[in-house]
């Protein structure tokens, strides 16, 4: 909103003040394409803080930051009252953007779909294999 834009100069970025300050919903939009174009998983995944699964709260992801690599994200949390212990829900979609769904816990089905955070050291979705460390927070 500022006026300041993103240069890119070979793998380098910076910001600068290129543009006059605008709340328009058009640049708005640019700012967005820019993004889109430029981040994933595996810039994501750089910027992101590690955290471990006792400490895992709604909005966490497990990401796995290659190319091609995946995330999916914790959108909401429980403790299961009969164990004692903290279970979430995961949702995950796709590129070019997709409908979001849950995930089930076909390893689980005691508690599926949700998922228990005394997973191991591996987080198993239906698709895709995580890894204790790939746990992260905005």
């Amino acid at each position: 909103m500022k006026g300041k834009r993103v240069i890119v100069n070979g793998n380098q970025t910076f910001w600068k003040q290129s543009a006059t300050p605008s709340n328009a919903y058009e640049d708005f939009w640019h700012y967005l394409e820019f993004v889109f174009n430029y981040a994933g998983t595996l810039s994501l995944s750089n910027e992101l803080i590690p955290i471990l699964p006792d400490q895992l709260t709604i909005g966490d992801v497990f990401i796995k930051g290659v190319s091609p690599g995946h995330a999916v994200i914790v959108v909401d949390v429980a403790v299961d009252s009969t164990a004692n212990k903290k279970i979430f829900l995961l949702a995950q979609s796709y590129m070019p953007a997709q409908e979001i769904h849950l995930l089930a816990d076909p390893y689980n089905k005691t508690i599926n779909p949700w998922y228990s955070v005394d997973f191991g050291d591996q987080l198993r979705t239906p698709e895709w294999i995580f890894a204790k460390k790939e746990l992260k927070r905005f």
